[in-house]
């Protein structure tokens, strides 16, 4: 008898019977375990987002108004992050992020389950980010929240009353903001749909361009628009906050990725190359056109690039995000100075030029240049081939600048009747510093 043949057939009924064991033997899905790495991550990428709002868009904004506004301009970002913050614990998180019984509400809005985070948990975790605590995924939303209502801020500069300003951050973060990043990342009906918006072109930014567009044309023209000097007070400012807000995107869009993985280091790269590229593409366009690239141009076009590769940036490959930015720093120009003077609305710092314009052209650009090779779940027109997902993107533009434009409308036109939204025009002429906080910059 040949041993070793035995043996080899021992060996062979004995994996087979193995084999059969594992297939009959219940299956049982391994519990979701907190990763060190990626909560590590996770709270880096919060506090970098929070920086964009406080002191990045603080600076960002204050260095473009008059000097006159600019501890106004500045007081705006912070109380919008302070009474966001209480706002987002207390019900914003809830129902944006949690999910209600009933499936067909869940497609418009979460649930109220969450109310003051009482079941959050020290070792609570998301379905939406297993991998990292809830309370952690609960902060690095929240910084998204802030930042959105606070943008609409760049809009309505130099001649809204700081009370009325704090009633619509609240009451449009919980009937705007609230509703949209639920239809979008909460398991609504954008999202189910198909809509991609890897870290916010329209839950974030058309959102807040679409509200500051409105905003000022119901605020109106500032005093002396047109015919006055209206130059920005500090460029050093402005050029220090930009830069706040290039290095905190890394965490509004490789966080977006909620682990520490290789989508975010994509997804920063991509941040990166789109941004340069808009910066040059506004600042060559200013160049041709007004024989000098100005510092507010390029700087202008590196948040136009930022912006428009938000939606993008876990989707697309390099060259997806280069002709992304080079196609929103010309397009945001265009937008911010051309369009904005042929029709002569005062949106004051560009928030729809450069958030609502350059938000949706990266929604629908996601669409076009969303790879394979980047995302399973995602195809693109150009590259593979799916012109529907054009169509979707779409849809997720429209539904948003709808929404939010309405939503916007009224909540301004009832907060008019009740206190009114713009400061008088003794008030606007004097400065809003003196006026509304009692101090002024000297020097």
């Amino acid at each position: 008898m040949n041993f070793s043949n035995v043996k080899r057939t021992g060996l062979g009924i004995a994996a087979s019977l193995g084999a059969l064991a594992l297939t009959t033997a219940p299956a049982f899905a391994a519990a979701p375990k907190i990763d060190s790495g990626d909560t590590a991550w996770m709270l880096t990428s919060s506090a970098l987002v929070l920086l964009m709002t406080i002191p990045g868009l603080a600076l960002f904004y204050a260095g473009m108004v008059r000097k006159k506004n600019i501890l106004a301009t500045a007081a705006q970002s912070f109380g919008a992050t302070c009474i966001i913050t209480v706002l987002w614990m207390i019900i914003g998180y809830s129902v944006a992020f949690t999910t209600n019984s009933d499936a067909g509400i869940n497609r418009f809005i979460g649930s109220f389950n969450y109310f003051l985070l009482g079941p959050m948990g020290l070792n609570a975790t998301s379905s939406l980010a297993p991998t990292i605590p809830e309370s952690v995924y609960m902060f690095f939303q929240m910084t998204f929240a802030i930042i959105t209502p606070a943008l609409i801020a760049g809009a309505i500069a130099d001649r809204m009353k700081f009370s009325a300003f704090m009633w619509f951050m609240s009451l449009w973060l919980l009937i705007v903001y609230v509703p949209i990043a639920h239809w979008v990342w909460g398991g609504g009906w954008l999202g189910t749909l198909g809509a991609l918006d890897y870290a916010g072109g329209t839950v974030v930014h058309l959102n807040a361009g679409t509200a500051g567009l409105v905003a000022c044309l119901m605020l109106g023209k500032r005093v002396g628009y047109g015919t006055e000097n209206m130059a920005p007070h500090n460029l050093l400012f402005a050029l220090i906050g930009a830069s706040l807000l290039w290095v905190g995107w890394f965490g509004f869009n490789a966080g977006s990725a909620v682990t520490s993985n290789v989508n975010a280091g994509m997804a920063a790269a991509a941040t990166q190359i789109a941004t340069a590229a808009a910066a040059l593409g506004w600042m060559f366009a200013e160049w041709i056109i007004n024989k000098k690239p100005s510092v507010l141009g390029m700087i202008s076009g590196a948040v136009a690039g930022l912006v428009a590769i938000t939606p993008a940036s876990g989707f697309v490959n390099p060259v997806g995000a280069l002709i992304i930015g080079v196609s929103a720093g010309v397009v945001c120009y265009v937008a911010s100075v051309w369009v904005k003077k042929a029709f002569g609305y005062d949106d004051a710092l560009d928030t729809w030029g450069v958030h609502g314009v350059g938000g949706a052209l990266g929604a629908m650009m996601t669409g076009m240049f969303a790879s394979n090779a980047i995302n399973s779940s995602s195809k693109g027109w150009l590259i593979d081939g799916n012109a529907g997902q054009m169509l979707i993107q779409f849809y997720d533009v429209a539904a948003v600048f709808l929404y939010s434009g309405i939503g916007t409308f009224i909540i301004l036109k009832a907060i008019d009747l009740v206190i009114g939204i713009r400061v008088s025009r003794e008030v606007e002429v004097e400065g809003l510093d003196i006026n509304l906080h009692g101090e002024t910059i000297h020097g």
